[in-house]
């Protein structure tokens, strides 16, 4: 997927996948599928779709939300965030490791 938010390109073709998650069943009403990118320059990013009760719903021309797709920039922290809920310690360790310590 490729587009255009905020005047900057993100691409998942050209970017790197951090991780993905795959939540709800495929066609349910809260189903969701998102994978988080970083690009060469260093911006995080989802990929994802979901159904009509997610965050890729659209608005259908009846005034019902439909499933979609799109792109979410992410702050590092908001990427961090994201990765403390749908990833493991490998991947955060990897990804932030400067940015966590020890309790």
């Amino acid at each position: 997927m490729k587009k255009v938010v905020g005047g900057k390109i993100y691409d998942t073709k050209t970017a790197r996948k951090i991780d993905s998650t795959d939540r709800g069943s495929k066609e349910g009403l809260n189903s969701l599928k998102e994978s988080l990118y970083i690009t060469k320059k260093g911006a995080y990013f989802l990929s994802g779709e979901g159904g009509p009760f997610s965050r890729y719903a659209v608005l259908a021309g009846n005034g019902d939300f439909i499933g979609g797709s799109g792109i979410v920039p992410m702050t590092i922290r908001g990427a961090l965030r994201w990765c403390e809920q749908y990833s493991d310690f490998t991947t955060i360790e990897i990804e932030f490791g400067s940015m966590i310590e020890e309790a």
